[in-house]
């Protein structure tokens, strides 16, 4: 069997704003969450300002040349209607939330999604 694919990756512009965030706020993590006040959107923290617990799923450490990796979390109850669907953080013109790092930058970070492959899903289930 081949090597397991990942759940989560990101553009080239998500990229280069982790590189800038990073400079400013350290190590980063995010978090997703089906939430009331931010809606599904990814939200970036500076790495422990958010505390995962045992519902919280990690998907997967996103990885960008120069920096540590970047967990990505997903809610337990959000992961089980995405646990299908591969995700890629992208970045687009506006602002988002007040709670998320890139607010300041007239930027917010969003989730672009695609159902996995069979093969993709076979290998995420270790069939």
């Amino acid at each position: 069997m081949g090597q397991r694919p990942a759940r989560v990756a990101l553009t080239p512009a998500a990229a280069d704003l982790l590189v800038r965030l990073t400079e400013i706020h350290g190590p980063l993590m995010f978090h997703q969450s089906g939430g009331c006040c931010d809606g599904s959107a990814p939200m970036c923290y500076p790495e422990g300002d958010f505390r995962t617990g045992g519902s919280d799923v990690h998907l997967g450490d996103l990885h960008v040349e120069g920096l540590a990796p970047i967990g990505f979390w997903m809610s337990g109850s959000q992961f089980e209607y995405w646990r299908h669907t591969h995700l890629t953080v992208d970045v687009v013109a506006g602002r988002g939330s007040g709670f998320s790092v890139e607010a300041p930058e007239n930027v917010r970070f969003l989730i672009r999604s695609r159902l996995f492959t069979d093969e993709e899903s076979a290998a995420l289930d270790g069939v």
